[in-house]
Order: structure tokens, then sequence, then C-alpha cells
């Protein structure tokens, strides 16, 4: 029973990183390359600090700015395409794990909770840690990339166990520690940077940020509306 939920949810995943791969080259490139723009002449080795902490990184940063052509063009799309459909099958087994316990445990999982699951799943890895750390077009300044990491990290593991205990939690006091676990990264902060500023213009960053956040909420949609669609039909039973 788990394997096959496992495996509807991987399916899942990869469905959604496509279509993510496809909304981030279409959306979200020509922003980066507008960014590239403004850094000028600036060697991109340094630039992998502005990795997206969720995993979705783009491959501009591993690139030089002096890398024109079909052939960079083609490597940094096909990187992008390879690196967000890995993630997002890596969030696919994560999700169907949760769908999974979720199942055994007598709950039912169809296209509408899934859709409900995927957007707590965009809530927990996306939008909670983007109200400290949104999502950087390279030339901002930021802080210390392991540090971010550690935080968002931090965040994405207290709003995903807050949203569980609200969603699950019977007793006041399970859903009051749900809404704590849910504040708590908040209430200590994101590790931010000395000073504020860069080479890109603020509207370019705050559209990237808000591109970003809506990529992930529309691959999110579809990745847990699929997963539980494919959940639904495989015949489970509920324990005794």
């Amino acid at each position: 029973m788990t394997g096959r939920i496992l495996t509807g949810a991987l399916i899942a995943g990869l469905a959604a990183g496509f279509l993510a791969a496809i909304l981030n080259l279409w959306t979200l490139t020509p922003l980066i390359l507008q960014a590239e723009g403004f850094e000028g002449g600036h060697s991109h080795a340094e630039a992998t600090a502005h990795s997206h902490d969720d995993g979705t990184t783009h491959t501009h940063r591993a690139e030089a700015a002096s890398a024109p052509g079909q052939t960079a063009v083609l490597s940094r799309a096909m990187g992008t395409v390879a690196t967000t459909l890995v993630a997002y099958a890596g969030f696919g087994l994560l999700l169907g794990a949760g769908m999974a316990l979720a199942v055994r445990s007598g709950h039912r999982i169809d296209a509408r909770t899934g859709l409900i699951w995927g957007l707590g799943g965009f809530a927990a890895i996306h939008l909670a840690p983007a109200v400290g750390l949104p999502p950087e077009l390279p030339g901002l300044d930021s802080a210390a990339l392991a540090s971010r990491q550690m935080w968002w990290a931090f965040c994405v593991a207290a709003t995903a166990t807050g949203l569980a205990c609200l969603a699950f939690g019977r007793l006041a006091g399970v859903i009051v520690l749900g809404a704590a676990m849910i504040l708590l990264p908040h209430a200590i902060g994101a590790p931010q940077p000395d000073t504020h500023g860069g080479t890109v213009p603020p509207g370019l960053a705050a559209a990237f940020a808000t591109r970003s956040l809506g990529v992930a909420a529309l691959s999110w949609a579809l990745l847990g509306t699929v997963a539980g669609l494919l959940t639904e039909r495989q015949p489970v039973r509920a324990p005794a």
C-alpha cells in the first residue's frame, strides 16, 4: 500500500516539477537575465550563494556572465529543468509519505484533500520561509548562505509541524502548540545582511519574489491534487 502511494506521489512530483520548470523558464529566467545585466561583467562563480534555500536552484549562479550563445542558453535551461524535477520529485516523496501515514491512520485522501495537502506543503516550504527570506535575484545583498539555509530548514520543520498540529490536533493544547510552532521561526528572525542593497532595481527584485511564489503555489497545487487522486485510487483499507 505504502509503496503504491509513494509511487503515485513520485509521479505527481515529476509532473509538478515539469510544470514548475516550464513556468520558471517562462516567467523567472527573463528576470534573472535582466539581473545579470545589471551585474555587468562580474563572474557568477561566487553567486552560488544566491541559490534558493528550498532546493530549486537556477543554474545561472554557476555560469559566467560572459558565456553567451545557444550552447549557454541550452545548458542553462537543461540545468534548471533537471534541478527542478529532482526537487519536486523529493517534495512528492515527502508528501506521499505523509499521505501514507494519514491513510494508515484511517484518514481519507482524495484529489480535494490532496490539494489542501499541496497548499500546506507550499506554505511550509515556500511561503513561510519567504516571510523572512524572500526569493532573491543575483546581485542582492544577503546574509551568509549557511545561516540562511539553517534558518530555512528550521522554519520549514516548525511550520510543517505546526500545520500538522492544527490539522490533526483534537486538544486545545495541541492547537495552541501548532500556532506557536508556526510563529516561532519568525519570532527568532531570519538572518539578514548588514546592509540591504545591491545592483538589482527593487521593482525587479519584487517581481522575481512574487513570481517565484506564484510558480511554487501552482506547482504544489498540481502536486497535491495528482498525488491525492492517485492515492484515492489505491485499494487501501482503514485499520480495524
